[in-house]
This record gives C-alpha cells, structure tokens and sequence, in this order.
C-alpha cells in the first residue's frame, strides 16, 4: 500500500484529491496538510511514501519544503502538483529534489500512475514541464552567471540602481541593462527581486 500525503493550502484541493485516491486499491491518503512546514511533519509521523506537494503556499513554500524533505525524509518522494509551469516555478522545484511535476489539470487516472510511478522512484513530467527541462539543457551557458554578472547581481542585490552599479563597475547603465536581462534568462526569473532571490538560493550572493 502506497502511503500519501496531500499538501495543499486549499481545503477544497484537498478534499478533491482525498476522494480521487478514495478508490485506489494501492493508495492510501495517511494525512494532508495546509503548509510546507505541516506537510514536513506528516511525511515524517506518517512515514509517507510519496507527497503530493502545492508549489505556492503560504509560510513555508513547496520549493522549501521539498529540499527540507529530501534531509529530513529521504525515503518519501515528493511529486508536485500545481497550477504553475514557467521555468522560474520547475527548476526550483526539481532542484530540491522533487522527483515529478505535474499540472492540477491532470485527470485521475494520471494523478494515479504519477502516486505509483514516483512510489517506484520513477520521474514524472507534464508535457509543458519537460520542454522547460529540455530548453535548458539546450541553451548554452544556463543557469551559469559569468563573473561580471555576479557582480552585478550581488550590487542589486545590495540596493544598488542600475547607474550605481554601473558607476561601481565602470560601465554604461546599457551594459547593466544588458548582464541583467541575461542574468534573469539563466537564472529563469522576470525581475530584480526574483533574481536576487534565486541568487541567494543559488548561493551565488554574498
């Protein structure tokens, strides 16, 4: 029997869920969860075999969760189940170890195979989530910031505008336009505040 928890901060996610797995012979919901943190506790009292992980949550997120998982319980395999699929929502997520990532348009019998196929360690992604995956495989440099551009990300991150960084650096505020558009390309984010972020969890900021 493959023991699951549902994490999920939607009550009604949560209940739907709990009814699609009600008549699966080999899967049993052990616990459910509103947070990260919660979910964390349940994998670990109710020695879950799979976690059917919310990416956005509030508190403690499904990105942290998962990582926090991955020490904590090793043997439980987290499969993400969400309604977000840009490449700043699926690289974060399969770093920390999530072992799938599926969309919460899935039908039944899809949720189903992913609860079994990640319970046998086996990798499972929506279409859309691996042609993120692939895509950044493909494009040269990803994910890899050139020095100049941990500079520059470490002064935004510091509080520096776009001409103070480039008075720092000794370049055109162009050039900093320019290493922060590739900044946000590798790093797969939008934004400033994205970026830096996910340099702080890259541990490329000081």
């Amino acid at each position: 029997m493959i023991r699951l928890v549902v994490v999920d901060d939607h009550p009604i996610v949560r209940g739907g869920l709990r009814d699609t797995f009600a008549g699966a012979e080999d899967i049993v919901v052990v616990g459910e969860a509103g947070d990260g943190a919660e979910g964390i506790e349940r994998a670990e009292q109710l020695a879950a075999d799979v976690v059917l992980m919310d990416l956005r949550m509030p508190g403690m997120d499904g990105v942290a969760a998962t990582a926090a998982l991955r020490e904590r319980a090793p043997s439980a395999r987290v499969l993400i189940l969400t309604t977000f699929d840009s490449e700043s929502d699926v690289l974060p997520a399969i770093e920390a170890g999530a072992i799938g990532y599926l969309l919460k348009d899935a039908l039944p019998d899809e949720l189903m195979r992913a609860v079994r196929a990640a319970a046998r360690g086996e990798s499972v992604l929506a279409p859309s989530v691996t042609q993120h995956l692939m895509g950044q495989v493909r494009r040269p440099g990803a994910g890899t910031l050139t020095d100049r551009e941990k500079e520059v990300l470490q002064l935004v991150a510091n509080g520096s505008s776009n001409r103070d960084a480039a008075a720092a650096l000794f370049i055109g505020e162009a050039s900093i336009k320019t290493h922060l558009q590739h900044i946000y390309d590798k790093l797969g984010v939008r934004d400033r505040a994205s970026a830096v972020g996910e340099g702080y969890r890259r541990r490329l900021l000081r």
